[in-house]
């Protein structure tokens, strides 16, 4: 019996050929030779923190786990060598040790880092743009096997592809990224009413360098997350009784257990979301921005996040509550808002526009579907692009036109992938067929 590959949450399962756990460069291009003789796709998996189906295959997966060193770095340009298979988290606690830092994070740190990078992933800030922004260089093992350099200089259409390519374009083994001297962040956590944010929202963007914000459906406060950086400052120690509670116990326990009430009640919901916001308090941390960033996750869910231009942001998200609430959905995990400035490379979410994204959650074992078409819905008439690693309904002839650089994207893909041995039924799905680009409209 073939193994069977699982994500984090649970929800996407597949049955590869093969599971491969290479090592280093060299096997990761005998693991491509080796498909490409017996006639496999391949595909690879990082921490399986994406909600879609993006890594499944029936061919050969490779999970890259193992390639997670630090390779090189230079602490008076920043530039920074590393193996694509580490952790965000891992990467953090290794730059610190280096006196250097990842300019900007999610607020989740398990994900590997070339599927962060493959998939657009992003922090928040007005000022700062996604992950991938900060590639300076990338080694991939292409289709037939040969192991291609690519930065600005040497090949600008490949760079501005491979640093969102859903791993279409081949297996990256290696990135160099562009950090910045080990800085400290204060942020602070506490509930406001829900009209602070819907008056004040553009004034909370420009007036901190990181903002986002949470809010349960059935609530009428919204949790504000203000985050400064320090670059001078050191980090403030914090009781260990303290931590937990702010950290573990609340976003995770007791978020849990309301959920857990809820998809056996489902119309215990609203008087759920109130009762949680009522036990929230402000919570301070001042620590080096990696252990500041990105907080722990427990709870077993399912996600959907679109990108949708700035100036968008606010009737979006009210339109949002409203189809909750109007239809009494029910939706006992917050949504939550970010904004981002814009990139250029080909495929990323914010391309080309200040982007505020907007994400919605359902917890493990409920309904999801109801939900995230009739967001999908009200995104759609903004020019919303999903996130490639959350759940979504869209197809490549409806996503091609929401990217000015889509067809120079696939000429990139048609040269390094020609015969789509990268492919799988996700990317088909969201890319079109290997060495056939799809008409932008």
């Amino acid at each position: 019996m073939p193994d069977v590959w699982v994500n984090w949450a649970g929800d996407q399962r597949c049955a590869p050929r093969s599971i491969e756990r290479p090592r280093s460069e060299r096997e990761v291009v005998e693991a491509v030779e080796r498909a490409r003789g017996a006639g496999e796709r391949v595909r690879v998996a990082g921490s399986g923190h994406s909600f879609t189906d993006i890594a499944c295959t029936d061919g050969r997966l490779l999970h890259l786990g193992a390639m997670d060193g630090i390779l090189d770095h230079d602490s008076e340009s920043g530039l920074v060598r590393v193996q694509a298979g580490i952790t965000l988290n891992a990467l953090g606690r290794g730059l610190a040790e280096r006196g250097l830092a990842m300019e900007n994070q999610g607020d989740i740190d398990r994900q590997a880092l070339a599927g962060a990078l493959a998939t657009a992933t992003h922090g928040t800030g007005l000022g700062f743009r996604n992950l991938s922004a900060r590639v300076e260089r990338m080694r991939i093992v292409t289709a037939d096997a040969s192991v291609v350099e690519v930065d600005e200089e040497s090949d600008a259409e490949a760079w501005r592809a491979a640093r969102v390519s859903i791993g279409a374009l081949g297996v990256v083994t290696e990135v160099t990224l562009r950090c910045v001297p080990l800085f400290t962040l204060r942020r602070v956590d506490h509930p406001r009413p829900l009209t602070d944010v819907l008056e004040r929202y553009d004034e909370l963007c420009e007036s901190h360098d990181h903002f986002e914000f949470w809010l349960f459906p059935y609530a009428d406060q919204a949790i504000f997350r203000e985050t400064e950086r320090l670059p001078d400052a050191d980090p403030v120690p914090v009781s260990q009784r303290r931590l937990w509670f702010e950290e573990r116990f609340l976003p995770n326990i007791a978020v849990s257990a309301g959920a857990q009430v809820g998809r056996m009640r489902p119309s215990a919901i609203p008087a759920i979301n109130r009762a949680f916001m009522r036990i929230v308090t402000k919570a301070v941390r001042q620590d080096h921005s990696y252990r500041v960033y990105a907080g722990q996750r427990d709870i077993k869910f399912t996600e959907m996040e679109y990108a949708i231009p700035r100036e968008h942001g606010l009737e979006a998200l009210q339109r949002v509550l409203e189809v909750i609430q109007s239809r009494r959905l029910p939706v006992g995990l917050p949504l939550e808002m970010r904004i981002v400035a814009g990139d250029d490379a080909f495929l990323s979410t914010a391309h080309g526009r200040e982007t505020v994204y907007i994400a919605v959650h359902q917890f493990r074992g409920m309904d999801f579907e109801t939900y995230f078409r009739a967001v999908e819905r009200i995104m759609t008439d903004y020019g919303g692009r999903p996130h490639w690693g959350k759940r979504h309904y869209r197809s490549a002839a409806e996503l091609a036109p929401l990217y000015p650089d889509w067809e120079r994207f696939q000429a990139v893909r048609a040269r390094l992938d020609p015969e789509g041995v990268f492919t799988n039924e996700y990317v088909e799905r969201v890319l079109g067929p290997a060495g056939a680009a799809v008409a932008a409209g």
